[in-house]
């Protein structure tokens, strides 16, 4: 089959980068390249490079002889100041671009980012207390973010070579994927199949404003869709996004369905925030004792379960959730059920014997 779109998906196994690559497959006329660190379990159909994007020499060696049409930007790394993120995320973008966008045979760049955009990086995560909904002509917060570095790099490379760009906000991110930093649907998965193996009351671990307020979720197959929409439409081209399912629902609500779907009585929200990072802290025997019982695949709990960015999002105290008024008005109407979003995530997880 000839192919007429080459895309480079930089992390193609993240839950976005993954979920993007299967999506682009599946349409049958794009040849797919991924990149990450460990490129060991790959989408069928990807050709697969392994290559530390900090490295700058590697990278450039192990890229600058491809001629992708499209690429996806879906990584990021975590260091511990927002001074160390920008550092190491502005590098690692600005390795793949000056590796590929020199032969001009890109077309468009799409930056993924995210929901901090509006609340600040982790440091300062929700300190400015934004309003709700997020909109995409919302200025900068001040003080450092890399999301902002990432852009002005984006920004700068396209001028300069001359192919479209855009930027993609999702808030939280439901969807297969395994290893991820940032996946709250494994994560809760898998706080729910420990709940149930152990009896306990499945209770929500954030912030009572958390449980109350009003918020929204992204499906990974969502986003997928949307970047390749953006990408190649002249609708999405020199645009920032936001990209949520287009349905709102309270934690307290969404909480019921969760201990509805894994059998388990719901403890709603108790007294006091009880994160889960300290909830699960000794419940490595408890799984590893479960993946025997059960026959499930041998994945050490601490690289399925991100206790401390569910923590986070949960935690907040803050309301947030966005707009989809801009990529409504641009032309993309799709749209997903968020409670469907886990239910179908739950069912891939429970069919690949990731949890019970």
């Amino acid at each position: 089959m000839s192919h007429h779109k080459h895309a480079l998906v930089i992390g193609h196994t993240g839950v976005v980068g993954g979920n993007l690559a299967s999506h682009l497959i599946n349409l049958g006329d794009w040849k797919v390249t991924g990149v990450a660190r460990n490129s060991l379990a790959t989408t069928t159909g990807v050709t697969p490079i392994t290559v530390d994007l900090l490295d700058r020499n590697a990278t450039l060696q192990a890229l600058s002889g491809l001629r992708p049409t499209h690429l996806y930007f879906t990584t990021w790394t975590r260091r511990d100041t927002e001074a160390e993120n920008i550092k190491a995320n502005g590098a690692m973008l600005a390795n793949v671009l000056d590796a590929v966008a020199p032969a001009r045979s890109l077309r468009h760049a799409a930056l993924v980012t995210g929901t901090k955009h509006y609340l600040g990086p982790f440091e300062s995560y929700g300190a400015s207390k934004p309003d709700t909904p997020f909109t995409e002509d919302r200025p900068r917060l001040p003080g450092e973010n890399f999301y902002y570095t990432q852009e002005d790099i984006l920004f700068a490379q396209a001028a300069t070579h001359g192919f479209g760009w855009s930027v993609h906000r999702p808030h939280t991110i439901v969807g297969y994927a395994l290893g991820n930093a940032m996946n709250m649907g494994v994560t809760l998965a898998i706080y729910a199949s420990i709940c149930k193996e152990t009896g306990q009351a499945f209770v929500f671990p954030g912030s009572r404003q958390q449980y109350e307020a009003v918020t929204d979720m992204t499906d990974a197959r969502l986003l997928a869709r949307h970047l390749t929409w953006a990408s190649t439409c002249e609708a999405g081209r020199d645009e920032a996004f936001n990209v949520v399912n287009g349905d709102l629902f309270r934690w307290r609500q969404m909480w019921a369905t969760l201990a509805e779907e894994f059998g388990l009585v719901n403890g709603g929200f108790p007294s006091q925030p009880m994160p889960l990072a300290q909830q699960m802290a000794t419940s490595g025997p408890v799984w590893d004792d479960m993946v025997k019982k059960y026959g499930l695949q041998p994945h050490a709990l601490d690289r399925l379960a991100s206790w401390w960015h569910t923590d986070g999002d949960l935690g907040r105290d803050v309301e947030c959730f966005n707009s989809m008024t801009k990529s409504r008005a641009a032309g993309f109407g799709e749209h997903h059920d968020t409670a469907q979003s886990f239910r179908e995530l739950f069912v891939l997880l429970r069919g690949n014997r990731i949890i019970p």
